[in-house]
């Protein structure tokens, strides 16, 4: 099987369309989804100047993307640096188990590197045993428990 290359990049304001698909389909996989003015607003967040926002890195084959992953850097109380949030990753269907995954996981930690913020944490739902499985052999599994307000 021949291997199609992949750039990782960060995103850019003519990407709106095809990021709004891609994240739709991650919202899709969470069984979840947001208001048109949601993508509007977290789109206007990705490309902001602002360094308490969100940042944003894609995937990109033959011109089309494949994958994308926010991220954002905050305050820690156990630290003096930094940690960053890997809050959101996707790799289209097709693109799975080829690297695309990995690949933004990696950009993300250089990101993190380059920022001075040596944490990277991220967080999954236990169904999702296929990212779980690049999850194990690219990061180390806590034993925190999430909880949310009632």
């Amino acid at each position: 099987m021949t291997q199609i290359a992949t750039t990782i990049r960060p995103l850019r304001a003519t990407d709106k369309e095809q990021w709004s698909a891609l994240w739709t389909d991650y919202l899709a996989f969470y069984e979840t989804s947001r208001p048109a003015e949601i993508h509007d607003l977290y789109f206007d967040r990705l490309m902001g100047d602002d360094p308490q926002d969100y940042s944003a890195l894609v995937a990109e084959q033959k011109g089309k993307l494949v994958g994308l992953t926010h991220y954002l850097f905050h305050r820690h109380g156990w630290s003096v640096e930094n940690v960053c949030y890997l809050q959101d990753l996707y790799a289209t269907p097709e693109t799975r188990g080829t690297g695309v995954g990995r690949k933004l996981i990696e950009a993300v930690y250089a990101a993190a590197d380059a920022a001075g913020a040596p944490g990277v944490y991220w967080m999954t739902q236990d169904f999702n045993t296929t990212a779980r499985q690049l999850y194990d052999r690219i990061g180390k599994l806590s034993p925190f428990i999430k909880y949310n307000r009632r």
